[in-house]
């Protein structure tokens, strides 16, 4: 079955679901036009080098080179995300979640010179289009992934929809599975909350809004102590 959102969940080893938001290639390639202008005023902070006779040449090359292959490194390592990656809301992590290390990192921006082939990203865009976690060719060699950065939040609350009586014998996992539904369906697609409401209703055959508003009305009444 095709993704009809864009989280991706991956289970830790304390078996935790850790839900990760994947991002499309919008906002990277915003996020690479900030880093664009970022690196771009540093050029131009280093050309002045030129006027040291003798190494100054050299040392404005060198800074070049190390801005255009290490810059994105440094920053995804120790911040898990670039200047403009951070100002799109953006974050790197390896594919199981987990911060993104050293040799990661390095591979996934050193194969950004294939991803750039023929012109203007054209193989990365490519890639990002075909996959479905919207991975480049580097993310894919990598094992890594561009996700959105979680925001802080206070405390999830179910919503105050009337209470429903839960059926009988449901035991404890679904009656959890009622209240996480509750809890994150305002940050799910409307198709997803729909699947899994359905999901969860399957045994009184409720399907599309009524299926969500059967569930609401189950986590209603565990929330109110009732269950």
């Amino acid at each position: 079955m095709s993704p009809i959102d864009t989280i991706r969940f991956n289970e830790t080893p304390e078996g935790v679901d850790l839900g990760l938001r994947v991002a499309g290639p919008v906002p990277r390639a915003l996020a690479f036009v900030v880093d664009l202008v970022v690196r771009g005023a540093l050029y131009l902070v280093l050309i002045p080098l030129t006027a040291f006779a003798g190494v100054g040449l050299g040392l404005m090359l060198l800074g070049f080179f190390l801005l255009e292959w290490f810059y994105p490194v440094l920053f995804e390592v120790l911040k898990g995300a670039t200047p403009g990656k951070f100002a799109m809301g953006l974050s790197v992590v390896h594919d199981d979640g987990t911060p993104v290390g050293w040799s990661a990192s390095m591979i996934r921006n050193l194969l950004r010179a294939v991803d750039f082939l023929p012109i203007l990203y054209g193989v990365g865009l490519v890639s990002c289009l075909v996959d479905r976690d919207f991975r480049r060719l580097g993310d894919l060699a990598a094992g890594t992934l561009v996700v959105h950065r979680e925001r802080a939040r206070g405390a999830a609350a179910i919503p105050d929809v009337p209470s429903r009586p839960l059926p009988p014998g449901l035991d404890l996992q679904t009656q959890q599975a009622i209240l996480a539904f509750a809890e994150r369906g305002p940050r799910l697609s409307a198709a997803r909350r729909i699947e899994l409401a359905e999901i969860l209703t399957a045994e009184e055959g409720r399907r599309g809004a009524a299926a969500v508003d059967r569930v609401a009305g189950w986590a209603s009444w565990l929330a109110r102590g009732q269950g």
